[in-house]
């Protein structure tokens, strides 16, 4: 499979490899704009195949993309064609048969910089289809702090810990609302607002998504969208889905 970056869109068949994907003017690296002198970091996914613990069919075979830092990727597939596993793949939460998963530097000529790191799971956030049915706090403040240490009562470590607090709340666009109100009160699109604001707080390196429009009426569904497109300028952003609309 090619090297796909930015607005790659390849479909996937189950079990089987991926067909050449599709390329645009818009993947040529003299359409990436804000190029800094210190060159750039990009996700490589190289020649990845997961087969589940035993069975003897895989879900990938020999997948490969690279997303550079920064840039919103859109990969689709029908369903059942492997666009979850790949996600978990990339979360860490699975591990690949083969190949690899990793991080590139290069410089501004496109030459690889040293050695590539590979991926750590806490480097990643994902959003699962549907987060809100994986609320589990009863309000909104306890909910995005779900996961965070409770007996830790140093000052400066509080502080870092409610800066980065306000700081997810308002690149989603949730500074409108109660932090007290119930999750499950909230609108389609603000529940989704909230699940992003969640593992943003975790200041991911790459953030993951899975159908994040699924479900949604237009007007959330163009609200979404336009946060997305907002929230990429400072985030490397990777979704999948099977609805081209």
């Amino acid at each position: 499979m090619q090297a796909v970056a930015a607005v790659a869109t390849p479909v996937f068949s189950p079990a089987l490899t991926p067909p050449p994907v599709r390329r645009t003017r818009r993947l040529s690296r003299s359409c990436h704009a804000g190029r800094v002198s210190a060159g750039y970091s990009q996700l490589e996914v190289r020649s990845v195949s997961y087969r589940p613990p035993g069975t003897e069919q895989n879900l990938l075979n020999e997948i490969s993309l690279s997303l550079r830092e920064k840039s919103f990727g859109l990969l689709f597939g029908r369903s059942g064609s492997g666009k979850t596993t790949l996600l978990q793949l990339l979360a860490g939460l699975s591990e690949p048969t083969c190949g690899t998963i990793c991080v590139q530097k290069y410089n501004d000529s496109g030459d690889p910089m040293g050695s590539s790191e590979l991926l750590g799971a806490q480097r990643v956030g994902i959003v699962f289809q549907f987060p809100e049915r994986y609320f589990l706090a009863d309000t909104v403040l306890e909910e995005i702090t779900f996961g965070w240490p409770r007996q830790n009562t140093d000052f400066l470590f509080r502080e870092k810990l409610a800066l980065k607090l306000q700081s997810a709340i308002n690149s989603v666009g949730l500074n409108g609302i109660s932090l007290e109100e119930d999750p499950q009160s909230l609108s389609g699109g603000f529940k989704r607002r909230l699940a992003l604001a969640i593992q943003l707080v975790q200041t991911p390196d790459l953030l993951l998504l899975d159908e994040p429009l699924a479900g949604l009426d237009w007007k959330a569904r163009a609200d979404v969208v336009a946060l997305l497109k907002d929230l990429k300028k400072d985030h490397t952003i990777l979704a999948v889905s099977h609805d081209l609309r």
